[in-house]
């Protein structure tokens, strides 16, 4: 099993948002606020997919002061109708990407006022200044994009900044790093608690991965790149299809048609990771969608996910990612009720 970078213990805030709702989602949108990041928000949470199984949700954008043309980054104006007291009720509130690095306070006391009415609260890139400005990162472990995080970290000392992880999950406090990791925190989010089918039903209509992982622990995800040839997409499609079975270099190197010492360079090349340890990732993001989405055995998910015993599947699941499979399946299962 490959070695996987530890992080933070976010167990037991993790745990506690388990299974909230996610009927209502409010977005805040700042000055400058970030076009693309606004957008990812809006294509994740502000589209109806119910015809596709998606549980409706109801979207709100708003700023602080509804009717004046908000300005974008690239130039852009966006009128938006809302004021600040659509956050009331919202179960998740987001804070785009934004340039400032000050703000109202009646915007910080609107973000203050959510998260103490118990919603959770998601800043992509930039937007985790708004909720350090607002004292809710003090003692948090968070992220944001790797050209902020000295910034950040000094503008607010109590709080625990990284810069190597696509996103942090503190429960009720999700931040993420720039542009695109904002997609994968917020279908983190919709996996956490609406499922791993939601989640892949929204990827798949995004044409995104429904999860990014690169090594993982206690439900911090860390960057892996996919693919970025279409030399080995046939090979990983197989490795994924076939995950039951035995895969040893020299057969996913046959079927690339390559030696084996070329194709294990390449695959290093092109996903950042070895075959071992992509494989080895591969399974345990099937473990979990088992474990949460099937009533099959913690045998039968080692069965179906290659792990081959119970007792492999509870080693690596639990080195990885930091609880039993047993303890995992009983906080996320999707089929309770």
């Amino acid at each position: 099993m490959a070695e996987l970078t530890p992080f933070i213990n976010f167990l037991p805030s993790y745990a506690r948002m388990a299974g909230m709702p996610l009927r209502t989602v409010a977005v805040v949108l700042p000055p400058q606020a970030a076009t693309f990041e606004f957008g990812v928000v809006c294509e994740v949470f502000g589209i109806d997919r119910t015809a596709q199984g998606v549980p409706p949700i109801d979207f709100r954008v708003c700023a602080e002061d509804p009717g004046t043309p908000v300005l974008l980054t690239n130039g852009l104006t966006l009128n938006v109708a809302q004021g600040l007291e659509a956050l009331d009720g919202a179960d998740l509130v987001v804070v785009g990407a934004t340039g400032l690095r000050a703000f109202t306070p009646g915007l910080l006391e609107a973000l203050r006022q959510a998260h103490a009415a118990g919603a959770v609260l998601l800043s992509v890139c930039s937007g985790v200044f708004a909720l350090g400005a607002a004292g809710l990162l003090d003692g948090r472990a968070c992220v944001t994009h790797w050209l902020h995080a000295e910034e950040l970290a000094a503008a607010y000392p109590a709080a625990r900044v990284t810069s190597d992880v696509l996103f942090v999950d503190d429960g009720d406090i999700i931040t993420s790093a720039g542009t695109a990791a904002g997609i994968d925190a917020c279908l983190h989010l919709v996996r956490r608690e609406l499922g791993a089918q939601v989640a892949t039903t929204i990827a798949r209509r995004m044409v995104v991965p429904p999860q990014r992982d690169g090594g993982q622990r206690q439900f911090v995800d860390l960057p892996m790149r996919a693919c970025s040839s279409d030399s080995l997409e046939p090979v990983m499609t197989w490795m994924v299809e076939h995950l039951g079975e035995d895969q040893p270099v020299r057969e996913l190197a046959r079927r690339a048609t390559m030696s084996e010492r070329t194709f294990a360079r390449r695959f290093v090349t092109e996903t950042g990771t070895t075959p071992a340890k992509w494989l080895a990732l591969q399974r345990l993001h099937h473990a979990r969608e088992l474990l949460e989405g099937s009533d099959l055995s913690i045998e039968s998910v080692a069965t179906h996910s290659g792990f081959g015993s119970a007792a492999l599947l509870r080693h690596h699941f639990t080195r990885t990612v930091g609880v039993a499979p047993g303890d995992y399946r009983r906080t996320f299962t999707r089929n309770a009720g």
